[in-house]
């Protein structure tokens, strides 16, 4: 059944208090921590992927083993730490290596690592708020927050974010071409017209609680505040070609769940305000992207590149709309790029750009979907995103 973001929160702290008494119960005896839907789905998933869910199993197995000895929230900690660090590294070398343009092995591992913290004697006696940030932790530093450096001396910084694999009750195979983008473009440098560009990049969740938690800004604001990097490229898989999403709106209105299998309330006739950590997030109905469309929409390759000005409003229905005035004080319904959480990345990074860094150019792209794995596709995607991106930089 899916249940509210709150509820399931409850949930889980309520076991993790109720069972972990004692740091001498045997952890055979007790599932001290009641698994996510995520974690959940491993099973599944390692009998249909069999090759592809292991595949980061020596740093999942090194993690669990040190976990069963720790005997405090320090140590807890450090490992944490070290570990989820190290999943990220593991994982960018071994797609490198590999260079089989699958993002998923970096997702299911990250999956069996949080899996094993819950199951952890020394994690079910600490205080909610102290499981929550060793979780957290390790969701930031396996996506990749440690290492955005630019130490490659290019003339322009780039931020790109993609997204985990998603709808996975519908294939517990799937990819998502905006982890593989990110994967295959992380530490690029490129160069046009006498411009060089490094790209440095995260990949987020498809939560509506961690988005509601503030992790997107907690990852973006360090980079658009301090006004260290020169374009911001939030990426996500959407429809048949490549859409740059023009007008991100503020609310959510797709009846779509979660990785957790969570749903909002949130519909086209009652569209919601997502949350920025315990308050409403404050912003208009609408944004506009500031990418040097004219340039990118010349990135060469197998699909069209379009400038999406798609949007709904409860008054006006859907429609394109032609300018920023003309549509921000109506009620959001969806924008440019719909009304789930690849608007709402967009929205939040352009929202941080008019709070702090009004020049910069931030924008949305979707890249064309794909059904389960599409090595071929992944291919073509990847070498487009780069010809836009470079095009991009031209503009800069």
């Amino acid at each position: 059944m899916l249940q509210t973001v709150s509820k399931i929160t409850l949930n889980i702290f309520v076991v993790a208090i109720s069972l972990g008494l004692s740091l001498s119960t045997s952890s055979q005896e007790i599932n001290y921590v009641a698994l996510t839907v995520e974690e959940l789905r491993i099973e599944k998933a390692l009998k249909v992927m069999p090759n592809v869910v292991p595949r980061l199993s020596a740093r999942v197995k090194k993690f669990a083993s040190q976990l069963n000895k720790a005997t405090s929230y320090t140590v807890l900690t450090q490992l944490t730490i070290r570990h989820g660090t190290g999943l990220w590294l593991d994982a960018k070398k071994s797609f490198n290596q590999l260079n089989d343009y699958d993002d998923r092995p970096l997702y299911w591992a990250r999956l069996q690592m949080s899996k094993a913290l819950r199951a952890t004697k020394a994690f079910a006696i600490l205080f909610p708020n102290q499981q929550h940030k060793l979780l957290w932790t390790l969701e930031l530093l396996s996506r990749g927050q440690m290492d955005v450096k630019f130490d490659k001396k290019a003339d322009k910084k780039i931020l790109l974010t993609g997204f985990d694999p998603f709808f996975l009750d519908r294939h517990i195979d799937q990819s998502n071409p905006s982890g593989v983008v990110a994967l295959s473009l992380d530490d690029l440098v490129i160069s046009i017209e006498g411009k060089s560009a490094e790209i440095e990049v995260l990949i987020v969740p498809v939560r509506f609680a961690d988005f509601d938690q503030g992790m997107i800004e907690e990852l973006l604001a360090p980079y658009i505040q301090g006004k260290s990097v020169d374009m911001v490229l939030t990426f996500s898989m959407g429809r048949e070609n490549f859409d740059l999403e023009r007008y991100p709106a503020l609310r959510r209105s797709a009846n779509a769940p979660d990785n957790l299998n969570i749903v909002t309330g949130a519909t086209k006739n009652k569209p919601l305000v997502p949350k920025l950590k315990s308050a409403p997030l404050q912003g208009p109905e609408f944004v506009e992207f500031s990418l040097p469309i004219s340039v990118m929409l010349q990135g060469a390759g197998k699909y069209q590149v379009n400038d999406n000005r798609k949007i709904s409003t409860l008054s006006g229905g859907t429609f394109k709309g032609q300018s920023l005035a003309d549509i921000v004080k109506q009620t959001s319904v969806s924008g440019s790029g719909g009304g789930y959480l690849s608007n709402e990345i967009s929205y939040r990074s352009i929202l941080l750009r008019d709070q702090y860094y009004l020049t910069l150019p931030v924008g949305h792209i979707h890249t064309p979907k794909i059904k389960a794995f599409d090595q071929q596709a992944l291919m073509d995607i990847v070498k487009q995103t780069k010809n836009i991106i470079t095009q991009g930089v031209a503009g800069l």
